[in-house]
C-alpha cells in the first residue's frame, strides 16, 4: 500500500512537534510520525525544563541565534497559550577565585549573542539572593526560566492537529529512498506501508543519524556519527533552600551539576555527563559520591541521605568525550544534494528553548527551496 503526502516529519519530540506545527500552519499537508506510542517520551521528557537565555554559545552559532530568538518566541507562546512557565532567574556561581574568569567570559559571550541583561554580583549579594549557596561571585540571568515541557508539547500538538495535521504514533520508519520529486519511506508496520512525500524532515533526535543512514540516495559522508551523553538527575528530600536556578561553571559536555526547580518548587540536581555506546536510560547510582561533591562546591550543607535518585536523560551529541561541543546541524539540499530532505542532527540543549526558532528556519528553507 502506498500513501502520498506533501511532507513527513519523523520524530515527535518538542522539535518535531514545533516543526510539524509550523509547516502545517504554513499551508503544507503534514504527517508527524513517531515510533513511540506518545509524543515527547525521550530527550524532550528527560531534561531540566529550563528556558535558556543564550549565554554559553559561540557568537553566530545556530545554538546562539536560535536560543536567543527561541527564548523570545517561547515566552510569547506560553503567555498566549496558557502554558505554565516562570522566569525564575538563574545564578551562575564561581565557587573559588579560579572560576571567576569563566564568568567574565560568559558575560562577554552573552553580550555577543545579544543577551544584555546579565548582572555580575559579589559574594555578599549572592548570599542575599541564595543564603545556602557559597561562592566568590556570580552572574544573575533574569531571563532564564522554567517551563512545563509536557504542557508545551501538548499545546504544539493541538495547534498542529487544529490546522489539519495528522499525528501518527506507534509508527517507525524502516528505511527511505530518494525518488524523483521527493522521497519514499517504508514504515515498519505489518503492511510495510510506503509513503511518498515531497519533503521529509528527519527530527528523530537520538536516532536521527541512524535514520539518515537508512535513506538510500543520501551520500554516506553526510551522515554523522552519533554520540550519547547520559546525565543523571537526583531529587532533594526535605525543605527546598533555593529560590532560583543555580549553576556552577560549565564542565566538558554539559553545564555542570546544577540546581533546577520545577513549577511546584521541587528541587532537582543534575545532570552529570557520562558517555554511553547505546541508548540506555538505566540509573547508575555508583557515582553518587562524585555527584554530591560537585553539588557541595556551591551547596556545602547537602546531606548524603538527602539525595534521592531521580531519572536520566541522554543528549544526542555529534562529538565524543574530549572534543569541543558541536553546533546544531540543519542539513539541507545545499549540503547533501537531496531535494526536499532536511536532517536535524545534534539537537541537544538548548533545543527546547530554540525549538520555535528552529521551526522557523526549517519552514524558511523549504519554502525558499520551492519544493
Amino acid at each position: 500500500m502506498t500513501e502520498a503526502v506533501d511532507t513527513v516529519v519523523v520524530g515527535a519530540g518538542v522539535v518535531g512537534l514545533a516543526v510539524a506545527r509550523a509547516l502545517q500552519q504554513a499551508g503544507r499537508e503534514v504527517w508527524l510520525l513517531e515510533r513511540a506510542r506518545a509524543f515527547g517520551t525521550e530527550t524532550s521528557a528527560r531534561n531540566s525544563e529550563v528556558i535558556h537565555a543564550g549565554i554559553y554559545y559561540p557568537a553566530g552559532s545556530l545554538k546562539a541565534r536560535w536560543c536567543v530568538r527561541g527564548k523570545a518566541l517561547l515566552y510569547e507562546y506560553c503567555r498566549r497559550h496558557g502554558v505554565p512557565h516562570r522566569a525564575i532567574g538563574k545564578l551562575i556561581v564561581a565557587t573559588e577565585p579560579g572560576d571567576e574568569p569563566a564568568l567574565h567570559g560568559y558575560l562577554k559571550s552573552a553580550r555577543d549573542n545579544g543577551v544584555h541583561d546579565l548582572e555580575p554580583l559579589g559574594a555578599a549579594r549572592l548570599a542575599q539572593l541564595e543564603p545556602a549557596v557559597r561562592g566568590t561571585m556570580a552572574l544573575w540571568s533574569p531571563s532564564t526560566g522554567i517551563i512545563d515541557s509536557h504542557a508545551f508539547m501538548q499545546a504544539l500538538l493541538a495547534d498542529f492537529e487544529r490546522a489539519g495535521g495528522q499525528f501518527v504514533p506507534g509508527t517507525a520508519v524502516r528505511r527511505g529512498e530518494v525518488r524523483p520529486g521527493g522521497l519514499q519511506l517504508e514504515l515498519d508496520d505489518a503492511e510495510r506501508t510506503q509513503v511518498a512525500a515531497r519533503a521529509v524532515v528527519n527530527s528523530a533526535g537520538l536516532l536521527a543519524p541512524a535514520l539518515a543512514a537508512r535513506i538510500d540516495g543520501l551520500p554516506p559522508d553526510c551522515v554523522p556519527r552519533a554520540h550519547f551523553a547520559i546525565g543523571h538527575y537526583y531529587g532533594l528530600a526535605g525543605r527546598n533552600p533555593f529560590r532560583h536556578l543555580v549553576y556552577p561553571v560549565a564542565e566538558p559536555g554539559g553545564l555542570g551539576v546544577h540546581v533546577t526547580l520545577d513549577l511546584g518548587g521541587q528541587v532537582r540536581f543534575g545532570p552529570d555527563v557520562r558517555w554511553r555506546d547505546s541508548i540506555d536510560y538505566g540509573f547508575d547510582d555508583s557515582q553518587r559520591p562524585r555527584f554530591a561533591a560537585a553539588i557541595r562546591r556551591y551547596f556545602p550543607a547537602l546531606r548524603d541521605e538527602a539525595l534521592r535518585p531521580g531519572f536520566t536523560g541522554i543528549r544526542p551529541k555529534l562529538e565524543g568525550p574530549g572534543r569541543p561541543a558541536a553546533d546544531f546541524v540543519l542539513q539541507h539540499e545545499g549540503v547533501h544534494g537531496v531535494p526536499g530532505l532536511v536532517n536535524l542532527f545534534g539537537i541537544e540543549s538548548p533545543g527546547l528553548t530554540a525549538c520555535l526558532a528552529l521551526a522557523e528556519a526549517v519552514v524558511t528553507h523549504l519554502v525558499r527551496a520551492a519544493w
